[in-house]
């Protein structure tokens, strides 16, 4: 099973590698720069060096290590200005994991801004077409269908996916999102059918990463608020048969939860074991 959370990259980027041990993970997901800043401070030679080490005496493997673009790009953005920008910073965090070894970069699809989906959608293919590294994959995180965002069903999800290079693309599915989007994922048989929709549209091959998430909010609710474990509106029964589930295609779970005064990471971690063997 291979199963952590989001860690900070706080004092060097080498010191996510012991965050996530200290957790117990046996994948793990960083941002390479701050996720509310458009710049970025250049990667230390030294400092990638101790990250790939570490990462080597480790448990986790090099598809079980995961970036995540930052908050601020929209690769579907309607101003000039603001789309430029987000697809320099999407060319700079492909070249980043790169040089860290990291085969995954998650990105959110944007929002068309009241333009269209159709629009949208255009801005965003040639956007994720600008990105030339060849051992990265870009995982395209499905959406909750808030503010004008894109991707949030499969039918769009495939409108997008296949306009790519497939060997360079993959797909990210978030628990939340899906739910928040109207996908019923509270039971064995939700599951199956919404995964029978997905392969037909999208192909379950180009499934590659797992965000786990409850949702604080109901389903079809658009809004994408991420709760612990079990404890949203998702629950335990259906989420411990979407962690059995992805677990027989070998995917990494990685667990976007609050930290606060309910749970940490360790004990959502502890809590999706538990679900993964729970008849």
């Amino acid at each position: 099973m291979k199963i952590g959370s989001h860690v900070s990259i706080a004092g060097s980027i080498d010191n996510s590698v012991d965050r996530a041990i200290s957790k117990n993970c046996s994948a793990f997901q960083i941002f390479t720069r701050s996720p509310r800043s458009w710049s970025a401070n250049k990667l230390n030679e030294n400092n990638i060096k101790k990250f790939k080490t570490k990462l080597s005496a480790s448990v986790i493997d090099e598809f079980s290590t995961i970036v995540h673009m930052p908050y601020l790009p929209n690769l579907a953005s309607p101003n000039k200005i603001i789309y430029e920008k987000s697809i320099n910073v999407l060319k700079q965090e492909a070249s980043r994991c790169a040089k860290l070894g990291i085969h995954y970069l998650v990105t959110h699809l944007g929002s068309h801004m009241e333009t269209s989906e159709t629009k949208g959608i255009e801005r965003l293919v040639n956007a994720l077409k600008n990105v030339h590294e060849n051992d990265v994959t870009i995982l395209l995180e499905n959406s909750s269908g808030q503010k004008h965002s894109l991707g949030y069903n499969f039918r769009q999800l495939a409108t997008i996916f296949e306009q790519l290079d497939k060997q360079k693309f993959g797909i990210c599915i978030d628990t939340c999102h899906i739910f928040a989007a109207g996908y019923d994922i509270r039971s064995d048989k939700g599951i199956k059918k919404t995964f029978e929709e997905f392969d037909h549209y999208v192909g379950l091959e180009n499934f590659k990463l797992l965000h786990l998430n409850d949702s604080k909010r109901e389903l079809n609710s658009h809004i994408d608020r991420h709760h612990h474990i079990g404890l949203g509106k998702i629950g335990e029964y259906g989420l411990s048969h979407m962690i059995k589930f992805v677990n027989t295609k070998n995917i990494p779970i990685i667990l976007e939860t609050p930290v606060d005064d309910i749970r940490n990471d360790l004990d959502n971690i502890k809590k999706t074991k538990e679900l993964a063997y729970r008849d």
